[in-house]
C-alpha cells in the first residue's frame, strides 16, 4: 500500500457540515473509493487553521488518480463545494503532504 497524505481548507464554520456530509457517504461514493483502490482513509481537521488533514492507503497511485473522473466523484465534488475552498472544476484545493517519519 502506498500511503497517501494531503491537506485541505473548510469555509469558517463549516466543519460541522463537513462532518455531516462525511458520516453520511453515499453508498456508491464508498463503493467507488474501494474499487479504486482507497482502504483506510481518515481526514482530521485543525480549528485554528480551518485546515483538512487527509490520510489514505491506495493499492496504485496512477488507479487511484483515475478516481477523480468518476461520474461519481465529480458529484461529490459538487456537493462539496460549498463547503470548502475548491478549483474551478469544483476538486477541492489540495496540497499533498511529504511523509516525514512512519512507524508500523
Amino acid at each position: 500500500m502506498i500511503r497517501k497524505t494531503f491537506k485541505m481548507h473548510l469555509y469558517p464554520g463549516m466543519v460541522e457540515e463537513y462532518a455531516k456530509r462525511h458520516n453520511e457517504l453515499w453508498p456508491e461514493m464508498k463503493e467507488m473509493i474501494h474499487e479504486y483502490g482507497g482502504h483506510n482513509y481518515t481526514i482530521s481537521f485543525d480549528a485554528e487553521t480551518n485546515t483538512l488533514f487527509g490520510y489514505i492507503e491506495v493499492e496504485d497511485e496512477e488507479r487511484w488518480a483515475q478516481s477523480a473522473d468518476t461520474p461519481i466523484n465529480r458529484k461529490w465534488w459538487d456537493f462539496m463545494a460549498p463547503v470548502m475552498e475548491t478549483n474551478p472544476d469544483n476538486s477541492p484545493v489540495c496540497e499533498d503532504l511529504r511523509e516525514v517519519f512512519h512507524l508500523d
